[in-house]
């Protein structure tokens, strides 16, 4: 019996799940690697984004990694409380500013390699074709999404290697 090609255009599922599936899946192999840093990944793209912006207020970092500023602040505390990030005083009473302290630059220097070869992995399991394929869907999804409103302006994930 022959398929019918408009019924493959359909999407089956819950488009979220199926995102989350797929995150996990990449954070597991990334984690896999960081582990031996004691960072996960999400640490890492959080280390590499406040070491890009350096010193930046909390809720434009928030911004440019695309969360709410609870998940940010929760994301925070093992840092600061690491020693690999400070939140100092902004330029009033009322404003605050994160830093990278040098502690948390050579710990994100620490676990480059192992984000590089955590990166070089999914790259040769995926293909580079289908990782740039897949990085131009997601860019592409976020305009959509954020109405070009969201982040920085920089659809990727941001500074990493």
């Amino acid at each position: 019996m022959p398929v019918n090609p408009d019924i493959l255009a359909v999407p089956q599922g819950c488009t979220n799940h199926r995102v989350r599936q797929l995150m996990r899946s990449v954070g597991q192999v990334y984690d896999a690697h960081l582990n031996e840093t004691g960072l996960r990944i999400t640490q890492y793209s959080l280390l590499s984004h406040v070491l890009a912006a350096s010193p930046v207020r909390p809720s434009d970092l928030a911004r440019r990694m695309r969360m709410d500023a609870s998940t940010l602040t929760r994301n925070l505390k093992p840092l600061i409380d690491a020693g690999w990030v400070s939140m100092g005083q902004g330029e009033d009473q009322r404003s605050r500013l994160v830093h990278i302290t040098d502690a948390g630059q050579a710990k994100r220097e620490e676990a480059k390699q192992s984000w590089k070869t955590a990166q070089n992995e999914l790259n040769a399991r995926l293909g580079l074709e289908r990782v740039a394929a897949l990085h131009a869907l997601i860019d592409e999804c976020l305009v959509l999404l954020d109405g070009g409103n969201g982040g920085d302006g920089n659809a990727a994930d941001g500074p990493q290697a």
